[in-house]
């Protein structure tokens, strides 16, 4: 049986977690996360949250490859936009 080589990453504000994982030549994203302990990321339910790979969004029946990153994403604290904007209309020191 051939074997693949996958990370899992989930960010946190202050730190990532990583965890590297074996599994078997033709596993899933689900099955990988299986793996991941999810007790290390209480914020965010894991059967819920939003995966990728490298960036790109997938589905959890996405067939993993060798060395692929999978990344659990969380909520966003503050939409983007609207972080620039406050952001651009604070006073500026000199």
């Amino acid at each position: 049986m051939s074997t693949i080589t996958v990370t899992i990453v989930f960010a946190l504000p202050d730190r990532a977690l990583e965890i590297e994982l074996r599994l078997a030549e033709g596993a899933t994203v689900a099955e990988a996360l299986a793996g991941f302990p999810a007790e290390k990321v209480r914020a965010v339910d894991l059967s819920h949250a939003p995966v990728g790979i490298f960036g790109r969004r997938v589905e959890r029946d996405h067939v993993l490859a060798d060395r692929d990153r999978v990344e659990i994403y969380r909520p966003l604290v503050a939409e983007p936009k609207a972080a620039r904007r406050r952001r651009a209309r604070r006073p500026t020191s000199r």
